[in-house]
C-alpha cells in the first residue's frame, strides 16, 4: 500500500494529490447512488411481474 501511495505521489505530485482524492470520492459516491438506484428499480420491476 505504501509502495502504490508511493508510485501515485511520484507521477501525480503533492500537489494534485488532494484533487485526484476528490474525484475519486466522488466517482465512488457516484457509482454507489447509479447502485443502489437500479437496485430499486429492479426491485420495483420485481413487484409489478409477481
Amino acid at each position: 500500500m505504501i509502495i502504490l501511495f508511493a508510485a501515485i505521489l511520484l507521477l501525480f505530485g503533492a500537489s494534485k494529490l488532494p484533487e485526484l482524492a476528490r474525484s475519486m470520492g466522488k466517482a465512488t459516491g457516484e457509482f454507489k447512488k447509479a447502485r443502489l438506484e437500479s437496485e430499486k428499480e429492479i426491485k420495483e420491476i420485481d413487484l409489478i411481474i409477481k
